[in-house]
């Protein structure tokens, strides 16, 4: 009986949070719709900081950060290598 009552009160607790979580969204303000007829702008990203062996990538994968990698793991998955 106590471990069944512990349990209801957990499951309570926890719906309980779930639904005081999701009332902020419910009760947000809606967001104006953008126009219909006009151009969305959009700026390209800040790539200027990207020039590392980790984000080089001629082949469309960071080839020397994935060879790094790729030799790295023995050594963190046994201890001692």
């Amino acid at each position: 009986m106590n471990a069944e009552l512990r349990r209801g009160l957990a499951v309570s607790a926890l719906v309980g949070t779930a639904l005081l979580g999701g009332a902020g969204a419910a009760v947000a303000a809606p967001q104006p719709a953008p126009e219909q007829d006009g151009v969305v702008v959009v700026d390209e990203p800040d790539t200027g900081d990207l020039h590392n062996k980790w984000t080089f990538a001629p082949l469309g994968v960071p080839v020397f950060g994935l060879v790094d990698s790729v030799l790295d793991v023995p050594g963190k998955l046994l201890p001692g290598a």
